[in-house]
């Protein structure tokens, strides 16, 4: 069982539909345990069954009965962070399923991140790309995320053939936004699949910063600390 996050807390909220969709299929795919808290009643204990690939739909696969009306869910997600949403629903079974549930996506989700080093989301549509050259080949990779400590890119599953973790990546180009580009060298820390609305299978690859310039890790912080791209 997991606790809901805090009052006092300061997690940040997550919008946008295909962001939450891309987080529930992610726990539906490695099976994560959802903490439910009913309006009335005792917790119980739930994962996601089935994420819908085009509609912002899901099912639940409930360990009980959940009484009628607004519930609270919460989940443990990568590097110590937990989601909590809340849906209003009178939680009628699937036929013949009486433990499978079918819900919709909340309108926003509380994420706390609990990450040593501030993470900063890329928007989905900007200037956010990582460009280099491995084996003769040239890559570029679009971003998810940013940090003093590293970033989050986004391959192809094709791409993802070449990369293992613990590979090097030399005089990586970040573009960060439309107004500072930096260059780094990375050390590939994760690889994780997952599937992506939009663009289908996907690899998530994790670096952190192998060797970055004193100035350009100064001009990261600036960006960091003020949170624009």
């Amino acid at each position: 069982m997991l606790a809901r996050i805090d009052a006092d807390a300061s997690p940040h909220e997550m919008r946008d539909p295909f962001d939450i969709g891309e987080t529930l299929t992610s726990l539906a795919r490695l099976g994560a345990p959802l903490t439910v808290y009913p309006s009335l009643g005792e917790p119980l204990l739930a994962r996601i069954d089935f994420v819908h690939p085009e509609e912002p739909q899901f099912t639940l696969d409930l360990a009980g009965e959940l009484p009628a009306g607004r519930a609270t869910f919460v989940a443990a997600l990568e590097g110590d962070a937990r989601l909590q949403f809340e849906l209003d629903s009178d939680w009628a079974a699937l036929p013949g399923t009486p433990h499978l549930v079918p819900a919709v996506f909340p309108d926003t989700c509380l994420v706390l991140n609990r990450r040593a080093v501030p993470r900063l989301d890329t928007p989905i549509n900007g200037s956010y790309a990582a460009t280099f050259t491995l084996l003769n080949k040239q890559f570029e990779m679009p971003l998810c995320d940013y940090s003093t400590g590293g970033v989050g890119l986004r391959a192809t599953p094709g791409e993802a053939a070449e990369l293992y973790i613990g590979r090097k990546l030399k005089s990586v180009r970040l573009q960060l936004g439309p107004a500072l580009a930096i260059v780094a060298d990375l050390e590939i820390r994760l690889l994780r699949p997952f599937r992506s609305f939009l663009l289908g299978e996907q690899v998530q690859v994790g670096c952190s910063f192998d060797s970055i310039g004193m100035q350009m890790q100064q001009n990261l912080e600036r960006l960091v600390t003020s949170g624009r791209g």
